[in-house]
């Protein structure tokens, strides 16, 4: 196996979480490895100026995990592991606004995500990334023996089924097969990370549905200041894009959102997500 380059540099991006790295080349089995390293550390990385062909991130993903096929997103032509996350100048809508986990309404939710830029607006587009660990560990310790031992519904139904299709991004053919729609999945609401070993909380504004066995009123109540709590910035960091950037996110650690700020500019991007393992 090859050393890491004498280049490679990891600068974190906040406190919290996310790390920029510099010099490296992902190709490369040393520095590749150093990614790994510095994604199960800072939950977020953004490796800049990488040229990849869609084999070669493909191939990168690969050292993560088996590639999970997404089944709603519009795909690369002859590169179905591959989902194109586009936004037209003449398109309203981002894909992704709000705060959101990929894949937590799966029983056993995605790894990760490895998003590269094709082509960006020249200044907007950025993704804000909250980690969940830090928003778990702010927590008090009477708060967090409340929430362990609770449970939480997710589901795909609401965000990608019927209702889509009136949706910008169902109209227009990036978002589609409503008929797949049908995940649903109970999760701890609090879980511990299968490679860092730290806790985090377990919810997103999307997916989410309810605490298990409680009604509406208290379900609503409690994840609405879950919710809040976790948007704080000081639990949070944000990736600016160039083109040939390659950020990776750990879906189990993080919640991430597009800010959609460049209307009549074009952005492309391809994303690869990872298959991951049973959480609890």
């Amino acid at each position: 196996m090859t050393a890491p380059s004498n280049t490679l540099q990891v600068q974190p991006l906040s406190p919290a979480l996310g790390a920029e790295i510099t010099g490296a080349d992902i190709r490369r089995d040393g520095d590749a490895e150093a990614v790994r390293a510095a994604f199960v550390e800072h939950q977020v990385v953004v490796v800049r100026d990488q040229v990849l062909t869609p084999d070669e991130q493909i191939a990168f993903a690969c050292r993560f995990g088996p590639i999970n096929v997404n089944r709603f997103f519009q795909a690369m032509a002859d590169h179905p592991q591959i989902a194109l996350v586009i936004k037209e100048p003449e398109q309203k809508k981002a894909i992704g606004e709000r705060w959101h986990t990929d894949h937590s309404y799966d029983a056993v939710p995605a790894m990760g995500s490895l998003l590269y830029a094709v082509q960006t607006p020249p200044v907007g587009g950025d993704t804000v990334f909250a980690s969940m660990a830090a928003a778990y560990e702010a927590l008090s310790e009477g708060f967090r023996a409340t929430l362990h031992g609770l449970r939480a519904w997710h589901s795909s139904r609401h965000v990608f089924g019927a209702a889509r299709a009136a949706d910008e991004t169902g109209r227009d053919g990036r978002i589609g097969n409503p008929g797949a729609a049908k995940q649903d999945a109970c999760h701890a609401l609090v879980i511990t990370h299968p490679l860092s070993g730290r806790r985090g909380l377990y919810v997103n504004p999307t997916f989410t549905l309810r605490i298990d066995g409680w009604n509406e009123d208290e379900s609503d109540a409690l994840l609405g200041f879950l919710y809040a709590h976790c948007a704080r910035p000081e639990f949070c960091c944000r990736v600016r894009w160039a083109p040939g950037d390659l950020t990776m996110w750990d879906n189990r650690a993080t919640w991430h959102k597009a800010i959609n700020d460049y209307d009549g500019h074009r952005r492309e991007m391809r994303r690869i997500t990872v298959e991951g393992v049973p959480l609890d």
